[in-house]
Parts: structure tokens; sequence; C-alpha cells
């Protein structure tokens, strides 16, 4: 069972979460600085996130528990009628692991939250993986180049874990959404891929806009490259 965080300001949406995750503990908060005080108050697995709320949007709250070094590894996704790509993309940008337009089926949401809380469980104490001067501590999630350092996001971390153990390896999109998000075939943004690759290269890359290790292979996929 894992504690999660709903975060919304419509009372029949929280009380459907709380219904359709009823094999959870759900709690619940009806906007954003509520949910910030709960989540450092109560150590949420999970936090679902509406983005259209008073006072405070989901793409703040998401930025400021990104900010926090006790939620940075909390993971997040967003639960919202804003289905826009640029909507996503702010969300993407924000921290988020997934993004889930309302209105949303029940079943779906409960195959989403089960992918994402697995992209969190605990790796063997120690272990570390290494690509050239890219290393990747299993233990403490925290990611390191020869020239930056950084705590990573749950997905950050999936996803960098998943290629370094492909290094050299040209990797689509859409295997990337099904083997690290857990996305049926043909489901699933690319701009999702695309934003958290382009957050791992804003904290592992000496130039993010020149990547020397985290490389896009036009129309093909990304790659860890070999040095």
């Amino acid at each position: 069972m894992a504690r999660i965080l709903a975060i919304d300001d419509e009372e029949d949406i929280r009380f459907l979460i709380k219904q359709g995750l009823s094999s959870h503990e759900v709690i619940t908060a009806k906007d954003g600085p509520e949910g910030l005080e709960k989540a450092h108050c109560l150590m949420p697995d999970l936090v679902l996130l509406d983005v259209t709320m008073a006072g405070m949007s989901g793409f703040e709250v998401c930025r400021q528990l990104r900010a926090s070094a006790d939620l940075v590894q909390v993971p997040v996704i967003f639960l919202t009628a804003r289905s826009a790509l640029s909507a996503k993309l702010e969300g993407f940008d924000a921290g988020a692991d997934d993004y889930v337009v309302k209105p949303f089926d029940v079943t779906e949401l409960e195959v989403r939250v089960q992918a994402v809380l697995r992209r969190t469980q605990p790796h063997e104490a120690g272990a570390a993986l290494r690509v050239g001067k890219l290393e990747l501590n299993l233990r403490s999630r925290e990611a390191s180049s020869d020239v930056k350092k950084a705590l990573l996001t749950p997905t950050e971390f999936t996803l960098l874990e998943y290629m370094m153990r492909r290094p050299g390896e040209i990797l689509p999109t859409h295997r990337l959404l099904e083997d690290v998000w857990d996305y049926p075939h043909g489901v699933g943004d690319p701009a999702l891929v695309r934003m958290h690759i382009r957050n791992l290269r804003e904290k592992l890359e000496e130039d993010p806009t020149q990547p020397s290790r985290i490389l896009t292979i036009g129309r093909q996929g990304y790659l860890i490259q070999r040095e």
C-alpha cells in the first residue's frame, strides 16, 4: 500500500480518486499551499496534482516539490483537464513524471500510478553504473559527470539507468515510452521523453545545447555515448 497525496480543488475529483485508489492510503488537499504542507509533513509515496487551482497553480506546486531536498524524489502525476501540448510541456518541464488528462478512466489511473510507483523501488545498496565519465548511484539516485552532479527525479533516474545499461544503442522514443513509462505500444506522448532527456542534459551536460553524452540521433531516437 502506497501513501498518495491528491491535490485538487474539486471535491468530486478528490472523492473519485479516493474511491478508485482504495487499495492505497489516499490523502487529499484542496489547493497548492495545503498540498505542500501535507507533503512536507506526511512524505507521500506519490502526488497526484491538478494544474488549475486558485492561488497557486499545479505547475508551481510541482516546482516547489522538486526544489525540496526531502521531496525531489517523490513522483508526481498531473491529473488535469488541460490537454494542450503547451500545458503538457510546462508540466514535464516543472518535473512531472506523467500526465493524465481529465476526464480519466479510474482503471487507467491505477495503471499509471502502479507504473510510476515501480520506478521508485529501491535498488541494491552501494551499486553504481558507469559509462565513461557518467556515473549513476543506484541507491542514492544521484548522477554525476566530470562537470556536474545532481539528484534525479524518479523518472529521470529510471530513464538514465535504462539508457546507461545500453550504451551506444539507439533507443527509439516508442521503445522508451514502452519500457520506461510502461505505456502500451502506440500510446504515450513523445514530448514526455523529449522533456526528460532535456532535463537530464541540463543536470549532467557541460553545455546542454551541445550535448556530448546524451545524444539525439535524428529521426531514430536517443543514446548514451560510449567514451
